[in-house]
């Protein structure tokens, strides 16, 4: 199994002591967490995008550019990458120099993404929004793999034998696909054969182990032979210590806090105690054991290989985040890559990166 540290940048207040980071600061925590998560041995380091409050993720390019510069193995993930509100032609530009500058360590998760401010900021509407996607996808993939492109999208001007520069590294790149509660991504996935990326954070399981196995029968639909799909899992959270409930006694006020925000919010909250976020949510709290077991249990509804945890503090103290970062990877990532088989992954570019620290 592989792990990635994800971050969506929230930018807003500690959820116990009201106190909000400068927007400097919570960028720089960003890159550092993303050195943390190489030096600790996770796989991958993703970064969101969101374009409305209280996300400041609207530029996943120069923010993993940033990263890249700071780092040499750890591979670099947008996590996702909002076709849907772009035009395929400057991410694919944005995209295709990112992937020199890392040396070739890019993947793409892409997704419609959500939120009615970023779509009005992009004049995307509920009914374009999964056609837009799918157009953006097929073009970009295409200036990916095709040093000419002749086409007439629907949502931008046409193309005619159009070259767009640089030509990326990678030949082609690995592109997932973001699924959260729709069956449109599933499918746009299958079609192409390409890995699917469960966001598996709001709701209890069975949601998305339905959207995992309706993946596999249109993969199979489409031709592709079974063993070849590869799916990831998020998680909503977590935090470990050796003793479950020294895990879920510190965790417990961070959860209360985040449910009084939501609350304020007018939000419904799915999981409303602690105990029932541990239980049924995707959330990873309490000792390794258990931890471990969760993991399973999941992993034998989704058959998963890769999983990404919360690369932020989240409430946590720096000692404390750090601290169980380091527990994971000394005693729950071995018996999980040990017992769960990696999927196939790219090797690393052998030249040290273009971009200097």
């Amino acid at each position: 199994m592989k792990f990635l540290a994800i971050t969506l940048i929230v930018h807003a207040p500690h959820p116990i002591t009201g106190v909000q980071k400068s927007t400097t600061d919570r960028f720089r925590e960003v890159i550092d967490n993303a050195v943390l998560a190489e030096d600790l041995g996770f796989d991958g380091f993703g970064v969101g995008e969101r374009h409305e409050r209280p996300f400041i993720s609207s530029s996943p390019p120069v923010v993993l550019s940033h990263i890249a510069a700071k780092t040499s193995r750890i591979r670099l993930f947008t996590a996702v990458t909002t076709l849907s509100l772009l035009d395929p032609v400057r991410a694919y530009e944005d995209y295709a120099t990112l992937d020199h500058l890392s040396d070739g360590r890019l993947e793409l998760i892409i997704g419609k993404g959500n939120g009615a401010a970023q779509r009005e900021l992009f004049q995307v509407t509920p009914e374009d929004q999964w056609e837009r996607n799918a157009e953006s996808y097929e073009l970009f993939r295409r200036i990916w793999r095709q040093d000419k492109v002749t086409a007439t999208p629907q949502f931008r001007p046409s193309l005619t034998d159009a070259e767009v520069w640089p030509r990326p590294l990678q030949q082609p790149i690995r592109i997932w696909h973001g699924s959260a509660t729709s069956r449109e991504s599933v499918d746009l996935a299958a079609r192409y054969g390409d890995p699917l990326f469960s966001a598996n954070v709001t709701n209890p399981i069975e949601p998305y182990a339905e959207l995992v196995r309706y993946y596999r029968e249109r993969w199979e639909h489409y031709g592709h032979h079974p063993s070849d799909a590869i799916v990831g899992a998020g998680t909503a959270g977590y935090y470990a210590r050796p003793r479950s409930q020294d895990a879920i006694d510190t965790y417990r006020p961070i959860f209360e806090a985040n449910l009084a925000f939501q609350t304020k919010l007018g939000l419904e909250p799915v999981f409303t105690t602690v105990e029932d976020f541990v239980e049924r949510s995707s959330a990873l709290i309490g000792s390794p054991q258990q931890i471990i077991d969760k993991v399973h249990r999941y992993h034998d509804e989704f058959g998963h290989r890769v999983l990404h945890l919360h690369a932020d503090a989240g409430g946590l103290t720096d000692t404390q985040h750090r601290e169980t970062l380091e527990l994971f990877q000394s005693d729950i990532a071995p018996v999980l890559r040990r017992d769960i088989p990696d999927p196939p992954w790219p090797e690393v570019a052998a030249e040290p990166a273009l971009v200097s620290a």
